[in-house]
């Protein structure tokens, strides 16, 4: 992935779950809304996606007790079903998510380029912290 900023962060996580259910769970507006916040005091309690080069993704991310919210926003460059994603933040910068499928499981790859307001540190573990909260959504509506 050609980077803006001269750091990339990666992420990944293994969802049991096949690659179908991954895919959609991933970019479902009506799934998004479950999983896309890194804390359980933080919810995502709007998503849109238009799901096409030239489409655009916006989630609301917000403190449930009001204080603080804000849209994640991005345009697509690439789509190509149930392999990859590449998507392009209001400031520029790239994000690439990687599917892959493995014995009835679903890797997701993550890389994202760094910011500068925050450390990387807060950068891995936030964006981290959603997978996690994506993978544990996913697997239980699996259940």
């Amino acid at each position: 992935m050609e980077t803006v900023n001269s750091k990339a962060i990666t992420v990944e996580t293994r969802v049991e779950a096949p690659m179908s259910v991954v895919w959609n769970y991933w970019n479902q507006p009506e799934h998004i809304t479950n999983w896309c916040f890194a804390t359980e005091d933080w919810h995502a309690p709007f998503s849109e996606n238009d799901l096409r080069p030239g489409g655009k993704l916006r989630t609301t991310m917000a403190a449930k007790d009001g204080s603080f919210s804000f849209d994640f926003e991005g345009t697509y460059e690439v789509v190509e079903e149930n392999k990859r994603l590449v998507y392009v933040l209001g400031d520029g910068r790239k994000v690439e998510v990687l599917f892959g499928e493995e014995g009835g499981a679903t890797t997701l790859v993550e890389t994202f380029d760094m910011e500068t307001t925050h450390p990387e540190d807060m950068q891995r573990q936030g964006w981290q912290a959603i997978l996690d909260n994506f993978k544990k959504y996913t697997e239980a509506a699996q259940q």
